[in-house]
Formats: C-alpha cells, structure tokens, sequence
C-alpha cells in the first residue's frame, strides 16, 4: 500500500466487552476489570463478547443529544445547523469546521467523533482477528462467522473514515502498547482491502441473528457500499438481488399501528413496534436500546430524534397574533384536548437540525409525490408549525387565540425562523418516551440497513452503468411502495436517485458519506454529470488548490460542494443570523484531521487535509 502520511492515534488499553448475546442483557456494561483478554478470547463465546463493543458503540453515532448522525446530515444538502443561541456550531464552516476547533462537543460538531470513534471500533475488532488463531472453536464455520463479523466492524469503521477524512492509517492488527508512529494508507488500497474481507464475511456470517447483531445481509450491504466505492458495480448489483430475494420490503401494514388513526405503511415501518417485529423483513442491521431496559436517567440509551429534528415550538417568541405568548410543555390545569398535548404528540424540540427547502419541499413538489406517504404533502406523515396549536395556560381564560391553529408571526427574527419555524417528518422521528416529562426521543432500535436502500444502491449502480431503464426499475420498487408514481427510464439521472434517497433514508443513511462516495465516483469513471451540464470531475485537486484561508467557492472542483451549494438554500442564499453567515468551501469535502492528532504525534509528520491550517507543512510520502 502507498504510505502517505504519518498519524497517531491514542489507543486505549482496556478491551470493553459486555454481557452475552442471545437477550437484551448483553446491552448492560459489566465491570471491566472482570474481563482479561488472554482470559476471555479464548473461543466464540469470548469473541462475540468482545464484538459486543463494537456493535453497542454503534448506536453512539444515532443516540443522544446532537448525535453524530446530525454532523453527517448537515454537512450535506438535507440540513443545516439550527442552533441560533451561540457561537461556535455549524454555520461558518470556513471559521468552525478547523483542526483545532473543539471537534467533538454537544455543543459544536461530530467530527473528531467520527475519527477516535472510528478508531476505537478498529481496535475493538483487529483484538478478535489479531487473535482468531489462539482461540478454540466447534469447527471452521464457527470460526469463520467469528472472523467475518470482525471483518464487517473493522470495514464498517474504515468505510466511514476512507470517506470523512481520505487517506488514513491502516491498522491491521492488535496493538498492546501505545504507538506514535503510524503512518496514514492511501483510500483506495484500504477499500481494496474491506472489499476482499467483506467478501469473506458475506460468505461466513449468519443469515440469522439477534438484533444488534452482524448478518450476513449487513456484511452484504456495506460489500456494496464498498464495491460502488471501487466502481465494481456489477458485484454490487449481484449482492443486492441476492439480499433483496431474502428480504423483500415491507408492503403490508404489520404492527398494531395500523388500528391508530391518523397513521400509514410508513408509520409502521418506522416505529418502535416495527423495529421490534420479528416479521419485519426490511431491516438489514440494527442498533439497539430496547424500552425501558437500560436506566432511566441514561441519556445515551435515547435517540432523541424528536429533540434533534423538531423545531423549538417552546419558544417564548412564538407568539400568538396579539403578541402573547403562545406555546408550552405544561398544559394548562383541568385542559382535556389531546390535541393541544405538543410535548406529547409531537416531542420537545430544540430545531438542532434545520432541514433545507430541499428537503422539506422541492422533493415533494412534482406531480409524482403528490400521494407519497412519505412527504409532505401527507397530512398523517409530516407535520408543520401551522398544525399545532396554541396551548400556553395563561391563554386559556381569556385569550381568543387559545387551541386555534399556529400563525407565523410577522416580524418572526431570522434566528427564530430557522430553528423554531419549518415542516419535518413526524412518522421518522417521532420516538414515545414514557420515562421523561420533556419528550425528546427513547429508547428504540434504529435502522442502520434496510432493503429499501438496497434497491436504491442497485438503481445507482445501472446508473453508472448507463443501464437507466433498470435504474428506473429499482427506484420504482421504493417509490411505489410508498405511494409514488413510478418514474420512467428518461426520467433518471444523479439528481434523482439523490432525491428518492433523501425520502427514503432520512435519519438513517450518513449522507455526507454518499455525497462524497459519488463526487470520487465521478472521478474515476469520468462520467459526464448530467445534473450539472455534462460537468466532468477529476481526481486532481478535488479538495481545490489549497492555501491558508483560501475557501474556495467555485463550482466545478467536486460533486460534494455543486451539490450542497446548488441545493442548500441557506448557503446559496447567503443566510446570515447573529453567529455568522451560512458558509462552505469545496474543501470540506473532507474534513480535517483533529489537530490532537498532528501534535501529539511525536515520532512522525502528520499531513492534513488540502484546505485546512497546517496543509502547507505536508511532507510527501
């Protein structure tokens, strides 16, 4: 492989395992010091303990308050940071998103999340493939499962990190002492690399497993995922019909949401009880937190997609007509209206996540989506701030705007409009949290694989191909299980199979990820951009030219910025509130290696990404 920088990354000492497998007691820490390595590693039941670590930490990037996930959602079109009460979030990404900004905070972004996450994750698993050999199993097949599912969460890491931060150290195996020299691996050889072991995974993983836990359909999906990676889409298209064959979508209602009124298909597709169904057949791979398991005072078991993705209803500036104020979490006393409970029905939302007129209207726009149950246009499944109802108890005795519908005020702030006043879909993020007053999301499984978007890579991959008549196939099996229209072959390009993931995959797929697998895509075929005049993209300089404080902003660099800038109507309208100005770079495309990292790298050079400060001290390898 191509050496090209050198990084060091602190590894921790202490493997963290967890109790076994086949309950839910395996999502409860035990104490470590219990656990020994040389002790525990010793056969399949020892391995999969130590690759409960890995698939428990998982669930780190969806759970809790401003969750991973949101970082990768807002460094793409989808959304923006919705915060407007500080300085330092994800506005400015030319002032916030630098080496050594605080990369990893509630308060700010995900990013350095992602790179010592990642890392650990990698650790977890080379623990169990560094020793594969000195353990004792009933025979190869068990031996092999076990060596496959390491193999699926050292790639899943490494998928992840050849995308968010380009070239980046390759560790192969287990390390017992700390290291200060390692050296960063070109992408490409890495990806080559997940590629021949996730083909092995594919062939030794179970079919079959408890939820939570690596199967082979999940070993099958991230082999696509990385195959489109390397333009092997042939392989790609194979391991989707096969994945598909075995578990069809989910085109019946199937959980006893379907008696609820005001409910649909994808409600029960994306509840509590479909993720728990045993006859689910669509979802591929999970993490889990089950109801009211883990302790009640453990933010982190929570998903808190309510209070990420619902916007700030309880602000006092959302003020009725007459300038009272209009919203509350307690209702008033003796209030019997259901309808008037916000908290309740809705979740207490802080507006984190700001979604884009991309995404809370153009996609929904077209004749087409006029009967999509996902979209807007569906009263059961999407919610706007003009559905809700003033409820503040001071209104009741006297004020006539009491349990009348929401009213935009007229000189709402710029601030407040971003984060107290959009649509978003209620039927994606809506979690019941019994164990809380202030309902932000609880304890669920969620989604990391479906079949959904199984399809939806297949459809990419004829794309690639220039096979658009398949491609429109494969969108169609998504579409019209969701109440679209089927769209024709002439219809297909980029744009749209963008388009279809943003409704199917919303909170789920990492899209900043996608975005810039496709802008790389895009450089190696030398495919013609349709979306963008028949634009052709090239691997040269795709991070732009470089310099300090250069942020460049012409179009045409990479796919990854076109499409944000071109979407994102906060960056190409210039959308300004108190904290800064809505800003991006085509460097961003990656994003930069944590400055913790270059400096206390004290036996190497560490080179960062082209755009950011300390790029000009880059050393060739």
């Amino acid at each position: 492989m191509k050496k090209s920088i050198y990084i060091q990354l602190s590894l921790c000492s202490a493997l963290v395992v967890f109790l076994a497998a086949c309950s839910k007691d395996w999502l409860k820490p035990d104490q470590l010091s219990k656990y020994d390595p040389n002790t525990t590693l010793i056969n399949a039941q020892g391995m999969y303990f130590a690759l409960a670590a890995c698939e428990r930490n998982m669930r780190h990037e969806y759970y809790g308050d401003n969750a991973p996930i949101l970082t990768e959602i807002m460094q793409s079109e989808i959304a923006v940071e919705g915060t407007t009460d500080k300085a330092g979030p994800q506005v400015n990404m030319d002032a916030a998103l630098l080496p050594d900004a605080d990369l990893n905070n509630v308060n700010t972004t995900k990013v350095g999340w992602y790179w010592y996450e990642g890392y650990k994750g990698i650790k977890y698993a080379n623990t169990v493939i560094s020793r594969i050999d000195t353990a004792v199993f009933k025979d190869e097949n068990e031996k092999n499962a076990v060596l496959g599912a390491a193999y699926f969460h050292r790639a899943y890491r490494y998928f992840k990190l050849t995308h968010q931060f380009g070239n980046v150290p390759f560790l192969d195996r287990e390390f017992n002492d700390p290291k200060y020299d390692f050296y960063s691996y070109d992408r490409w050889s890495i990806l080559e690399r997940m590629k021949s072991d996730l083909e092995f995974a594919y062939q030794w993983v179970p079919e079959k497993v408890d939820r939570g836990r690596t199967s082979k359909a999940a070993c099958g999906v991230l082999l696509m995922k990385v195959c489109m990676a390397l333009t092997d889409f042939d392989r790609a298209i194979t391991i989707g019909n096969e994945i598909v064959a075995k578990h069809p979508l989910m085109k019946n209602r199937f959980t006893a949401n379907q008696n609820k009124p005001n409910t649909n298909l994808m409600f029960d597709l994306h509840s509590v009880e479909a993720k728990l169904d045993g006859s689910n057949t669509e979802g591929l791979m999970y993490v889990v937190a089950y109801p009211q398991v883990e302790l009640a005072d453990n933010p982190n078991a929570r998903i808190q997609t309510m209070r990420n993705a619902v916007p700030f209803w309880n602000s006092a500036n959302v003020k009725t007509p007459d300038g009272r104020a209009g919203t509350s979490v307690d209702l008033a006393a003796n209030e019997t209206d259901p309808s008037l409970n916000i908290n309740e029905n809705y979740g207490r939302g802080i507006g984190r996540l700001r979604s884009t007129w991309y995404f809370t209207n153009e996609i929904w726009r077209s004749d087409k989506e006029a009967n999509d149950m996902r979209g807007i246009l569906n009263t059961d499944s999407w919610r706007k701030m003009e559905d809700l109802k003033y409820n503040h108890p001071a209104l009741k005795s006297s004020n006539p705007w009491y349990g009348k519908n929401l009213i935009k005020p007229v000189n709402m702030s710029i601030e407040d409009t971003i984060r107290c006043w959009y649509s978003w879909p209620h039927y994606k993020v809506f979690v019941p949290d019994p164990l809380v007053l202030q309902k932000a999301g609880g304890e669920t499984p969620w989604y990391i694989y479906r079949s959904a978007e199984v399809f939806l890579m297949m459809a990419e991959c004829y794309y690639w191909k220039n096979d658009l008549a398949q491609a429109a196939v494969n969108l169609n099996e998504v579409r019209t299980r969701a109440g679209a229209s089927p769209i024709a072959a002439g219809d297909v390009n980029i744009g749209e199979i963008l388009d279809e993931r943003a409704r199917e995959l919303y909170y789920e797929e990492n899209r900043h990820i996608e975005l810039v697998r496709i802008a790389y895509t895009y450089t190696k075929t030398k495919k013609p951009c349709e979306i963008f005049g028949g634009r052709v993209y090239s691997l040269e300089n795709i991070s732009g030219p470089g310099g300090i404080n250069s942020n460049v902003k012409q179009m045409g660099v990479n796919f990854w910025y076109d499409r944000v800038v071109s979407k994102s109507n906060f960056y190409n309208h210039g959308v300004k509130q108190k904290f800064g100005e809505y800003k991006v770079s085509v460097h961003h495309l990656l994003w930069p290696v944590p400055a913790n990292a270059i400096n206390t790298n004290t036996k190497g050079v560490i080179n960062q990404n082209i755009g950011y400060p300390g790029a000009e001290k880059n050393v060739p390898r």
